[in-house]
């Protein structure tokens, strides 16, 4: 779960803001079941935050910074550090600064780091401990591209990584990473391996466009999950009575019929050149996948979703996925996101959640997360323009976030419970009507009609 992220000199960003999902002691008696303890604390972490804001206010890039600072944990760079410097007011060689508090394995772990455009100039790793915190490592890299690795402990995991720590890695690529793409899971060590598992199977982050990877895979390895996904969409009327979801494998001879030459042998080098077993998709189509399995012998497999419809007659006619509307495709690539809400602990942040979706099913969205997950730890950021949630009966004052250009130009992030607002106060409305800003200021449009048209 996250529980803060802070981010500067990035892009609208420009001072450094925080995103905070720290319950409010003052809302205590509020929605107590949207709360989930912080380890070794007082306070508590809120199950779900939702971000407003004007078109062009810097929503999305809170959501685009995560995605940078994840690729920043896991992925080998080559070029630079590709960070996007605020760039309006000649912040360009000033550093980029990314900090993210969140728990795995029921610890609270801080990372995070300051780059310019060339190196990754500090890092660091902490587990936070009530007031205090343990440091895992701390890494530097000065103006010549010294990299230099305090962590002391970590030499005491295993050789390789006592050696990583001495060589430090290169400067454009953050120490997690290094350890990441050099070293087996074996020899990361309790912390730097549940950071790294968090990173890789618990932060989701859902781009407005973006499909869930490998959906037709996890389908047809879940298939309650299958079911489930079915029964949602049958029940909010998309039209859709059932999922189909198959699995066959196929010769090495039909795998070159469905990719090019080249692809094929890229894939099989691939499979070849691991030494543990490994699965690779390949999406062919919205809906149609290709499974390579690499055990004792190399496997192939099609992976098809196809979605059942009832025709008049009560006949099942099945369609391919890029024949159902966007709404659809869109709401079944949501679904892992719904199931398994009492065990997972995944945070999945959806930026545009509203993004061709009816304002009715976003909010029987949110309202069956909050519902499904009260016994569990999964967590739900969203950015939307979706004012309909706006609700005290469904949301507390401190889940409700907003996102407005100051005078600068710069983003600023505040909350709905910096304000002073009674329990029965309609926020839809006064929302609306620009109490809480984070809405477009719109100029006079009319003076852009040409002069012929009357008004």
């Amino acid at each position: 779960m996250i529980v803060t992220f802070s981010v500067s000199n990035f892009r609208s960003f420009s001072s450094e803001e925080t995103f905070s999902l720290v319950a409010s002691n003052r809302l205590s008696g509020s929605h107590e079941e949207h709360v989930f303890p912080i380890p070794h604390s007082d306070e508590k972490v809120l199950k779900i935050g939702v971000l407003y804001g004007a078109n062009g206010a810097g929503k999305s890039n809170l959501f685009k910074a995560l995605s940078y600072l994840m690729t920043v944990a896991l992925n080998r760079r080559t070029l630079g550090t590709e960070r996007e410097a605020f760039r309006l007011h000649g912040l360009g060689d000033e550093l980029s600064g990314f900090d993210l508090q969140f728990i795995a394995r029921d610890k609270l772990y801080r990372f995070g780091f300051e780059a310019d455009d060339t190196r990754i100039a500090k890092e660091w790793l902490t587990e936070v401990i009530g007031g205090r915190e343990r440091i895992i490592y701390e890494r530097s890299t000065d103006s010549q591209g010294m990299v230099t690795v305090h962590a002391p402990d970590l030499k005491k995991c295993s050789e390789k990584l006592a050696a990583l720590v001495t060589i430090g890695g290169p400067r454009n690529q953050s120490f997690l990473a290094t350890v990441n793409v050099t070293l087996e899971s074996a020899d990361h060590g309790d912390d730097l391996g549940a950071v790294i598992l968090w990173f890789k199977q618990s932060l989701r982050l859902v781009a407005p466009d973006s499909r869930f990877a490998r959906l037709g895979s996890f389908l047809a390895e879940n298939p309650e999950c299958t079911d489930f996904a079915g029964a949602f969409l049958k029940t909010v009327s998309t039209g859709v009575d059932h999922l189909e979801v198959s699995k066959k494998e196929i010769t090495k001879e039909e795998l070159r019929s469905l990719l090019p030459e080249d692809a094929v042998s890229r894939f099989l080098n691939q499979l070849a050149a691991s030494e543990k077993d490994q699965v690779g998709i390949v999406s062919l189509d919205d809906g149609v996948e290709l499974m390579l399995e690499k055990a004792r012998q190399d496997r192939f497999f099609l992976v098809t979703t196809r979605l059942g419809h009832k025709s008049g007659r009560e006949e099942t006619v099945s369609f391919d996925m890029n024949m159902e509307s966007d709404g659809t495709r869109r709401l079944l690539n949501l679904m892992p996101a719904l199931h398994g809400l009492q065990t997972n602990d995944e945070v999945y942040f959806i930026d545009e959640i509203d993004r061709s979706l009816h304002p009715n099913l976003v909010w029987e969205f949110v309202n069956f997360f909050l519902k499904g997950s009260k016994a569990g730890r999964a967590q739900l950021i969203l950015t939307t323009h979706e004012s309909n949630l706006l609700d005290l009966d469904l949301l507390r004052r401190d889940e409700i976030w907003f996102a407005e250009k100051d005078a600068a130009s710069a983003t600023r992030l505040y909350s709905l419970s910096d304000f002073k607002v009674r329990k029965d106060l309609e926020i839809r409305k006064h929302y609306l009507n620009g109490r809480f800003g984070a809405v477009p200021f719109l100029g006079d449009l009319e003076r852009l009609l040409p002069e012929s048209i009357p008004t």
